[in-house]
């Protein structure tokens, strides 16, 4: 599918997408529960999806209605032989040990992308709690014999917030006194969101300093009733859109939300845009936009947004993370410089580090996505204040965690083409 973006003014308001890392984990929550539990404002996002196929292949059964999905579940007892997590990346960590809980034997796969990330630290972790994993070459896809049976355990937090997120989460399920220590533990407000869904479900778990996490006595899921907040990786292409194409307010953002990616407050604050904070709405607005620098080592979703702004900058912005790219839906850090390069803004990329030489002139370009969801965001947000219109290709790959996305920057004023079909609002 080909979008065209067209330079536009963005002005008025819109509910921010629902979270799909809250989603998912509330999703999984429910699968491990005994009972109904109905999940409010649910996304619908293909990782969403995903994880809802997912729980009903491991025994829960999922109904949806128009404002809620009701997710019905006595624990993990497949129904399949094989799950498949689609390209969702904390879809195959989280549930991976999630699914070890069952003594059957499970295929997991998936497709897209998620094909060639490394997971053979899958093999390594998994035995030390008695669960037997083979993996193809270190790749999808993964074959898992459980119970797993948990044990006082160590795990490189560098490897993946995600599978500390999955094993926390299995943990929850019959650990009993036993701890999991990490080293280096990454994307720290990720994990925080993970143990407040843990905790709404009925299962609290001792945090150390995000070093040890500490098990007590035997605790169970409860089914229970949640809302899903607004999703701030989405919402922070509509704060960027705003910041530097007019003005916007974004509602349903929790600033008191443990999502890492609400850190885009401090870059557009950084940059200069205008803010005004509420509790669960943003307003944001464009103002003379400085260079500024990041670190975005916790949050590195939001390194395509940063770019979109930083290209707006009058001046050289830097980022750190960069190591944080390489395994995601592309590798970001050199799919941002290779299609912002067509629109004539400059990214340097030195270790760790990407500098971004803004201010220099958006221009007109045919672009590609690389069938990844904020890659396919962010040209749409740069092209706002380019000389012409952006046609981006594969611009579906959206749908991955934000089918709304066009959509909604139309009814901001975005002037987008879709096959030669003009959105209005």
């Amino acid at each position: 599918m080909k979008v065209s973006i067209s330079p536009s003014t963005i002005n008025g308001h819109i509910t921010a997408n629902p979270s799909k890392s809250a989603m998912q984990r509330a999703v999984a929550a429910a699968l491990l529960a005994k009972g109904k539990s109905s999940i409010y404002n649910p996304g619908l996002s293909n990782d969403c999806l995903a994880a809802m196929d997912v729980v009903e292949k491991l025994g829960a059964t999922v109904e949806r209605f128009p404002d809620h999905v009701e997710i019905t579940s006595n624990g993990v007892q497949p129904v399949n032989p094989e799950i498949n997590c689609g390209e969702s990346g904390l879809g195959i960590r989280m549930f991976t040990p999630i699914t070890a809980l069952s003594d059957q034997t499970i295929t997991i796969k998936g497709h897209g992308s998620l094909t060639t990330r490394p997971m053979d630290f899958f093999e390594k972790v998994l035995p030390q709690v008695g669960v037997s994993c083979t993996t193809n070459d270190g790749k999808l896809p993964l074959v898992i014999k459980g119970p797993i049976q948990p044990r006082d355990i160590t795990i490189d937090g560098s490897l993946s917030s995600q599978f500390l997120t999955g094993m926390l989460m299995a943990y929850g399920a019959n650990a009993e006194n036993v701890s999991i220590k990490v080293g280096d533990l990454k994307s720290k407000p990720y994990v925080d969101l993970t143990l407040q869904i843990m905790a709404h479900f009925g299962v609290k778990v001792a945090n150390e300093n995000f070093e040890t996490f500490r098990f007590g006595a035997r605790q169970a899921y409860k089914a229970k009733d949640y809302t899903v907040e607004g999703d701030w990786s989405g919402a922070a292409f509509l704060l960027v859109a705003a910041a530097v194409a007019g003005k916007a307010e974004v509602h349903h953002l929790n600033t008191q939300s443990a999502q890492s990616d609400k850190a885009i407050l401090q870059a557009l604050e950084s940059a200069g845009a205008q803010i005004l904070p509420g509790v669960f709405t943003i307003i944001t607005a464009k103002d003379k936009l400085s260079p500024f620098t990041f670190d975005a080592t916790d949050c590195p979703d939001l390194f395509p947004p940063l770019v979109a702004l930083a290209a707006n900058c009058n001046g050289v912005s830097t980022f750190s993370g960069v190591s944080r790219l390489a395994h995601k839906e592309s590798d970001r850090g050199i799919t941002l410089q290779e299609e912002f390069a067509k629109m004539g803004i400059k990214i340097e990329l030195d270790g760790d580090e990407m500098r971004v030489h803004g201010g220099t002139g958006i221009k007109a370009a045919n672009v590609h996505s690389r069938f990844d969801h904020r890659i396919a965001m962010a040209c749409a947000v740069a092209a706002l204040t380019a000389d012409g219109p952006v046609v981006i290709e594969e611009a579906e790959a959206i749908n991955k965690s934000y089918p709304e996305f066009y959509d909604h920057i139309a009814k901001l004023g975005a002037k987008v083409t879709i096959e030669g079909e003009v959105l209005s609002h």
